[in-house]
């Protein structure tokens, strides 16, 4: 296996002396994972030396992530570009990065790798881009050609960060990457945000009309159909054979979600089956659970199951991806095929009829979230990084 890249660290010294302008570009400010976290990280970018600002290259659900953004006041500007060979988009796109004068250019997503590495190649601004997903198009499809794009674009970057090293070696091998410029860096969160206490659950369970004793299941996700929802609804009659009780909590919203209804009603899950829709209290309904399921069929780095590790939850999660590097399978999460209903069933089961093992679980997962996904940390040496490129660019 392939020795992972290390990210550039300076001393702390320097990052409170050497403010560094950074332009984010990403292809939306949608209600996906990759959106999140940077509206997440922002603040803490910011604390450890970076001045930011942000240029979307779409609009996407109405993008719901500017305004927060907008809210640190960090600012936000929308290009309007629908599609990757749009008439104007690579000038649109230079001209955003020169109006915003950075030193880095970071991309985040396709459309904004293409786009945004190439025009930053050619004003002499150094890049750094991140993988935020494990992307494996049909042959000779239009998304093949995108990914080859891509590709292209990920070859000229300064530096590639790989959210897993899962992605960091489906990378190297896919888009025949330099190993040396390819570092793993997992996502980091606030994990002292997601730890709340009885009278928040007790709280959240009045709001969703749950009985206090009822078993909880939750999955907190954009809705479409590779997150694998689907399995856990036809796992749910079984367990509600041995639970009568349980309830489950879908927290999010996406182009799934009316398939995903239509599935609850004919399976009679109905009454069992809470469609919160998107929300922006997720620690909240991490509390109110007894138990996290993410049933995904394709996982580069789920920043979700390190929040659900924070809120001290058990897991229930799939084999794919990087979701074994996250959990040590086990110890904080029982693991199981993709696609797989049996599988889920038996797991939830499981922990749900041996609480001692659920807490147990939930205490070793609030450990390794501390541990691994500290936003601090992550951060801080993504500003380091930063710094090191600006200098040697000036250089």
């Amino acid at each position: 296996m392939t020795t992972p890249a290390t990210l550039v660290a300076l001393p702390r010294s320097r990052v409170e002396l050497a403010p560094v302008r950074v332009l984010y570009l990403i292809d939306s400010l949608g209600p996906g994972g990759a959106e999140h976290l940077l509206a997440a990280s922002l603040p803490f970018l910011r604390r450890a030396g970076v001045e930011p600002s942000v240029v979307a290259l779409q609009e996407q659900q109405g993008n719901p992530i500017a305004p927060r953004i907008e809210a640190q006041g960090i600012p936000v500007r929308e290009l309007g570009i629908r599609r990757l060979r749009q008439r104007g988009a690579y000038r649109a796109v230079r001209r955003a990065i020169v109006a915003a004068s950075p030193e880095v250019v970071h991309t985040q997503l396709e459309f904004a790798h293409v786009l945004g590495i190439t025009a930053a190649r050619r004003l002499g601004l150094p890049t750094v881009a991140t993988l935020h997903t494990l992307d494996e198009p049909p042959p000779r499809s239009r998304l093949a050609l995108h990914f080859r794009l891509m590709a292209w674009a990920l070859r000229r970057a300064r530096r590639v960060i790989a959210v897993s090293e899962t992605a960091r070696r489906h990378y190297l091998q896919r888009a025949r990457l330099r190993p040396e410029r390819v570092a793993t860096m997992y996502n980091g969160i606030d994990a002292t945000g997601f730890q709340l206490g009885p009278e928040e659950r007790a709280a959240a369970r009045t709001e969703l009309g749950l009985d206090p004793a009822a078993p909880v299941l939750v999955t907190v996700a954009v809705q479409r159909e590779p997150k694998g929802i689907q399995y856990m609804l036809e796992a749910l009659p079984e367990v509600a054979a041995a639970f009568p009780e349980v309830r489950y909590l879908l927290v999010g919203d996406g182009p799934h979600r009316p398939a995903l209804e239509e599935q609850a009603a004919c399976l009679g899950l109905t009454d069992r089956v809470i469609f919160t829709g998107a929300r922006d209290d997720v620690a909240r309904l991490l509390a109110a659970a007894d138990l996290f399921v993410l049933p995904s069929l394709t996982e580069a780095l789920p920043t979700v199951v390190a929040e659900a590790m924070a809120a001290g939850r058990p897991v229930v999660a799939t084999t794919v991806g990087g979701i074994p590097e996250m959990v040590r399978p086990g110890d904080a999460a029982l693991l199981v095929p993709p696609a797989d209903p049996e599988a889920l069933a038996a797991a939830v089961c499981r922990l749900l009829a041996n609480p001692r093992q659920a807490a147990a679980m939930g205490r070793a997962g609030r450990r390794l979230a501390a541990e691994r996904f500290d936003i601090r940390a992550q951060t801080g040496t993504l500003a380091d990084d930063y710094r090191a490129l600006a200098a040697r660019n000036r250089r």
